[in-house]
């Protein structure tokens, strides 16, 4: 059955505890209460109350200028109240029309009575003459206005109950459309006490101070409606059913929490450098401050507002903001570029934020229940890859760096420093900060990322090394004292890096010895090559008379200051291999002779060999030589030359043979050929000298003690004379 258009008021709704004259308010009164906000007059009844509230809806529910959330949970207060009111009046119109109310033409309505007239009698039970003279003075748009929230709740509760007697009475049989006016006079009313709570809410959170007596207010009359209205009403009646202001008072503590998160670093333009993070780091900074400083005020000023009630605010307010900074972070990391915004992003989130100490309050306690990943676990993973992929291409750079530094100082033909007794590069040093820095920073985020950022160091650093080597052996800046700081930075790089990070990046150890040795060797070259020359001039006529072995010795004391400065076993080592040198080149040179001693020249000779032999063994061991396996070469091949009893000779090449099992027969062949012995002699010391290198030919390739195997030994006259 169509709805009447137009239907003429019913009787006035009169309360069963007051006389008529209450229910109707006069002209008069209305103007006192609704005509200060609009001097224009209009037919709707209700205007002269509403249009005060109107305003206060509109101004306390605007929502924020920046706000774009809007909880689900709520589908907007009038909406809900003007469904139930639909309901409400097409029941009312159908039981009045079932009753037998007849259509008539539209009349015009008398003014209805205004509601905020008979809220001035407060719920419990009172009576208008129970009212407090203040309280009679002031209208609940008043009251509400003026944020004396409690009052206005007792006179909305009052007027409720009225309001479902006089329904349930069938007061309003007759005139179901008065009813529909005061029940959405009494609903706007709800609404407008919850606009209220919002704004309240949204103030408190942006304001300089904190209206306590506002907060206790609000959380009252939220614990007031929660007793008053503590179930739905059957039928879907809207009437005394619950308000849900304690969650319409949640909705507002993230919506006023999403405002402040989103103005904070609204000035600062994260993705206006493409590299650069200083942006992005004042952008987290400012916001890092204002969560800081909004939960303290929480804290110490907004909370104990509340005690006096149930609310849970610290746990509201702080899942609020870290619900708000997550979903700010999700759209800051979704413009995030390069390596230092990705960092400076995960470093905020898992360091700044995430530290004890955030909130600079000690008492500043967490919720009983843990808080959810800021950032989703797909996110983080993934800045995470996007982090190293940009680490790498900055960390190979870095390397590139290093050697451009190196170069310029090769260049400028720098000397170098010699810190703690040791040739120092400042190669180490810069590796060492490249490494440790960056794995160290991605130790601070989580320990999967600093495993993958060693790895990437690892990788990079394996790459350096060989290049570094390639370009500074094909430089002028080739000397003692830069290959043994070269020496001493892989050394320091082996120990230490392997050391600090063990098995993790255990790919470094091969060209890192590589590039040690490749700098002993030619280190060791430079040593060859200035001493090579002084060799010629022995067991010579001239060696017999003077002495020829001091420049070399000079030599190799000047080249042993050098390896003073080298890190010592690496020092030790090089030590011996120029002591090996002068050793095997010395007899060498004797076995190769331009030109041959025999009678007194041979004896002479013998002596003079004897004497450097000493005298090459004193100096070494004096510089610190560990060789001395090397002392008896020299000394058993004079003993050889220089025997006169024959028969001996024999004992000293069983000396010989046992000190250097790497002797050859050639060498034998041609220590014989020197001694000039008669051709039977020669062919028994070959024979048993033969038997003794067949039984130990084991020790023949032992790399420690390799002597004469490096010695080539020409064929010579004499040689095959004494092989005849």
């Amino acid at each position: 059955m169509p709805l009447p258009r137009t239907v003429t008021p019913g009787p006035e709704l009169q309360s069963p505890k007051e006389p008529r004259k209450s229910q109707t308010l006069p002209r008069d009164s209305q103007k006192s209460n609704s005509m200060k906000e609009s001097r224009v007059s209009h037919g709707d009844t209700l205007r002269p109350s509403l249009s005060t509230l109107k305003r206060t809806l509109f101004r306390a529910s605007l929502p924020p200028p920046s706000a774009t959330h809007k909880p689900k949970e709520d589908p907007g207060l009038i909406r809900r109240s003007s469904r139930f009111l639909l309901r409400s009046l097409r029941r009312a119109l159908d039981e009045g029309l079932a009753a037998g109310h007849p259509q008539v033409t539209a009349v015009p309505e008398k003014p209805s009575r205004d509601p905020d007239g008979v809220s001035r009698q407060a719920s419990t039970g009172m009576g208008p003459e129970d009212l407090e003279p203040q309280a009679e003075s002031k209208s609940v748009t008043d009251l509400i206005t003026e944020r004396q929230l409690v009052k206005a709740f007792e006179q909305l509760r009052y007027l409720e109950t009225q309001l479902v007697a006089d329904k349930t009475s069938r007061t309003f049989a007759q005139d179901p459309t008065a009813y529909a006016r005061r029940a959405m006079d009494l609903c706007l009313h709800y609404d407008g006490m919850a606009a209220e709570i919002r704004a309240i809410v949204r103030e408190a959170l942006g304001s300089e101070g904190v209206d306590r007596d506002a907060l206790a207010e609000l959380a009252q009359v939220v614990n007031l409606e929660e007793e008053a209205h503590q179930a739905p009403q059957a039928e879907g009646d809207f009437l005394s059913t619950p308000r849900h202001w304690r969650q319409h008072w949640e909705d507002a503590v993230r919506s006023s929490v999403q405002e402040r998160v989103r103005q904070a670093g609204d000035k600062v333009i994260p993705g206006a450098a493409a590299e650069g993070g200083s942006d992005l780091a004042r952008l987290l900074a400012e916001l890092g401050g204002v969560v800081r400083h909004d939960l303290q005020k929480v804290r110490l000023e907004m909370q104990p507002a509340y005690e006096a009630t149930d609310f849970p605010v610290w746990e509201t307010y702080l899942r609020a903001f870290h619900s708000a900074v997550a979903q700010r972070l999700q759209e800051l990391a979704r413009d995030a570029h390069g390596c230092e915004q990705l960092y400076v992003l995960l470093d905020w989130a898992a360091n700044v934020y995430g530290s004890p100490d955030f909130l600079g309050a000690p008492d500043l306690a967490l919720p009983t229940e843990p808080l959810p990943p800021l950032l989703e676990p797909a996110l983080w993973v993934q800045l995470e890859s996007d982090y190293t992929s940009f680490l790498e291409t900055k960390i190979t750079s870095c390397f590139d760096s290093i050697l451009q530094l190196e170069q310029r100082r090769w260049e400028a033909g720098e000397d170098l420093e010699v810190l703690q007794g040791l040739y120092h590069a400042p190669l180490s040093i810069d590796v060492h900060m490249l490494v440790a820095e960056h794995v160290k920073a991605a130790g601070a985020i989580s320990s999967e990322l600093e495993a993958t950022t060693l790895q990437i160091c690892a990788r990079a650093l394996c790459l350096f090394v060989p290049r570094f080597e390639k370009a500074f052996l094909a430089s002028k800046a080739v000397s003692e004292c830069y290959l043994g700081a070269y020496i001493n930075a892989c050394m320091e790089l082996r120990t230490s890096l392997l050391a600090r990070f063990p098995g993790t990046i255990k790919e470094l150890e091969k060209p890192l010895v590589a590039a040690t040795n490749s700098f002993q060797k030619h280190l060791l070259h430079i040593a060859q090559h200035d001493m090579q020359p002084l060799f010629k001039v022995l067991y010579t006529k001239s060696w017999l008379t003077q002495d020829t072995l001091r420049p070399l010795m000079d030599k190799v004391v000047d080249f042993a200051h050098h390896l003073e400065h080298v890190t010592p076993p690496l020092a030790q080592e090089t030590l011996q291999e120029v002591h090996r040198f002068v050793v095997r080149e010395y007899l060498g040179q004797v076995l190769r002779p331009h030109e041959r001693f025999s009678g007194l020249d041979r004896v002479n000779g013998s002596h003079k060999m004897s004497r450097d032999a000493q005298a090459i063994s004193s100096a070494f061991q004096d510089l610190g030589s560990e060789a001395t396996w090397l002392d008896q070469a020299i000394m058993c091949v004079a003993e050889i030359l220089g025997e006169t009893y024959k028969d001996d000779i024999q004992r000293h090449l069983e000396t010989l043979i046992r000190s250097y099992p790497d002797i050859r027969r050639d060498h034998i062949l041609a220590i014989l050929a020197l001694r000039r012995l008669g051709r039977r002699r020669n062919q028994n010391l070959l024979q048993h000298t033969q038997d003794l290198l067949r039984a130990a030919p084991e020790n023949r390739s032992s790399p420690h003690r390799v002597l004469f195997e490096e010695i080539e030994v020409p064929t010579s006259v004499d040689v095959l004379i004494t092989c005849i």
